[in-house]
């Protein structure tokens, strides 16, 4: 598999969704989490979402619950959450895991594609960031720390 396109993921609701429904748009994908200190990065994503959706950004959230237990709620209670605090309109998509052995097929691919620090594969915590192109291939990789705003320049850049 040589791009994002080539993936598929269940949505929210339950959903499978092909990514190539994507193909042209650029992707910022994000594992997220309801109860971590990087939570309200969900404000800054939704408004580059709402900013930039018509230009052809699209935001993908994965809820994933393996960084110190911050999202322990099913799909139903994510959506509220995610609804109701922070307005959230961008795909969500269901809870997957990110590292080891039962990683989602899309997030081992955009590990290798964007290694981290030093090169490890490995996604650190909540609110990694992976920027992909219009043609599906994986531009950069953006850590926790790295704000929706401090980002807002590369994705203008690719759109």
């Amino acid at each position: 598999m040589s791009s994002v396109y080539d993936f598929e993921a269940n949505t929210i609701d339950g959903q499978t969704q092909k990514l190539d429904a994507y193909k042209g748009k650029v992707l910022l994908v994000v594992n997220v989490a309801s109860k971590c200190g990087f939570t309200p990065q969900y404000k800054g994503l939704e408004a580059l979402w709402r900013k930039y959706k018509d230009k052809g950004l699209v935001i993908l959230g994965f809820p994933c619950d393996q960084f110190g237990h911050q999202e322990p709620g099913d799909e139903n209670e994510i959506k509220n959450f995610c609804s109701l605090t922070y307005d959230v309109s961008f795909p969500m998509y269901a809870k997957i895991e990110v590292n080891g052995a039962n990683a989602h097929p899309l997030y081992k691919h955009l590990k290798e594609e964007a290694p981290g620090v030093l090169g490890s594969e490995a996604i650190k915590w909540n609110f990694t960031k992976f920027l992909v192109g219009k043609d599906g291939k994986v531009v950069k990789r953006y850590g926790s720390m790295d704000t929706p705003e401090k980002i807002e320049a590369d994705i203008v850049k690719l759109l």
